[in-house]
């Protein structure tokens, strides 16, 4: 059914949400951003599945978004670009408004997109190995649509630590940044990640849902407004000079210009 992800439900009603395109990080495509959102739906509509687990095959937890798949939106038209950082916008409120408990799994690397997977779950959980990182800015773009996710998630005063400066953070910061809820030898991390879910197998699914409903109204707004000045400020990045530049020297393994 999908080739970019798997998901596997084990007896408890746990589904785990697998990130598998091991190959390139789990970088996130433009199939993995339609079949994420697909999988979300399916999710939230399975009475049997209780907590979902967001995990990633391979060396890497989500290696940010995919390079080649943003370099195409270089190109593109204005009506092309917008649609493509609105549907990327609409996967992660799709996900952060899961009705049921969001657990990540984070282990390797967690650059970009990958962070803004982490801060759309309920918690997650990490390697103390792993590392982290909000590199936009290194390629002359901007956290757009995770940034109100990362905002949300760190504060603003934490977020400010590493939202512009594009350097990589290791595990124990991103405990301190709020990233992640705790930080654990790797060998660990399914007894950890585990730990995290048995309590929600003792409670009524509808409460944990509406609670869950409840704290994100309470929560810093992410509304329609916001999510679409996000869409604005990625499909403008992909517009200006800096990206194109930045990307380019990625592909062509050189410095970019303002290195």
């Amino acid at each position: 059914m999908y080739e970019t992800l798997e998901i596997a439900i084990d007896k408890h009603g746990v589904a785990t949400l697998w990130l598998d395109r091991a190959d390139k990080h789990n970088a996130i495509s433009a199939q993995m951003i339609a079949e994420l959102s697909q999988a979300a739906a399916a999710l939230a509509g399975d009475d049997k599945v209780r907590v979902v687990v967001l995990a990633g095959r391979g060396k890497s937890f989500c290696a940010g978004g995919d390079l080649g798949w943003m370099r195409a939106q270089m190109d593109a038209d204005p009506v092309t670009r917008a649609r493509e950082a609105t549907a990327l916008a609409q996967m992660l409120q799709v996900l952060n408004t899961l009705p049921k408990p969001l657990v990540a799994r984070a282990h390797g690397n967690a650059f970009g997109g990958g962070v803004g997977l982490l801060s759309i779950c309920d918690v997650a959980i990490g390697a103390d190995s792993a590392v982290f990182g909000l590199t936009e800015t290194r390629l002359g773009l901007i956290p757009a649509t995770i940034g109100p996710y990362v905002c949300a998630r760190m504060g603003e005063a934490r977020a400010r630590r590493v939202f512009m400066s594009g350097r990589r953070f290791a595990a124990a910061e991103a405990v301190d940044l709020g990233v992640l809820a705790k930080a654990v030898p790797v060998e660990n991390l399914d007894e950890v990640v585990w730990a995290e879910i048995e309590p929600y197998l003792s409670c009524a699914p509808a409460a944990v849902a509406r609670a869950k409903a409840l704290l994100r109204n309470l929560g810093p707004v992410i509304d329609e407004t916001v999510i679409q000045h996000s869409i604005s400020e990625l499909a403008a990045c992909w517009a200006g000079g800096e990206a194109p530049e930045g990307i380019a020297a990625f592909f062509d393994k050189r410095p970019p210009i303002w290195d």
